[in-house]
């Protein structure tokens, strides 16, 4: 069965802050040296994702609102339609 329009720029927005999100716990010497520890380490790559994701789908549907765990809501001109978004959760 074919994928809608929509669900495809969902998919590869995912994709694309997967990628992000592999490279980023990929390198695990970072996780050593960051000063603030770890958790500091993870909500960066959490932010970096949740911009990627924002980006990917504003850039397909940019009347849509966004509201995402990491950053400021977007209100948006298309009031039936919002993304929510958390792309890595438990952070």
């Amino acid at each position: 069965m074919a994928r809608s329009a929509l669900l495809n720029v969902m998919v590869q927005a995912a994709l694309k802050a997967g990628k992000s999100l592999s490279r980023d716990f990929g390198e695990v010497q970072n996780l050593q040296v960051s000063l603030k520890g770890p958790g500091d380490y993870v909500s960066q790559a959490d932010r970096r994702s949740e911009k990627i994701v924002r980006e990917e789908l504003l850039k397909a549907r940019p009347t849509y609102g966004f509201l995402g765990e990491e950053s400021e809501e977007i209100k948006g001109t298309d009031g039936a339609h919002r993304w929510i978004v958390d792309p890595l959760d438990g952070t």
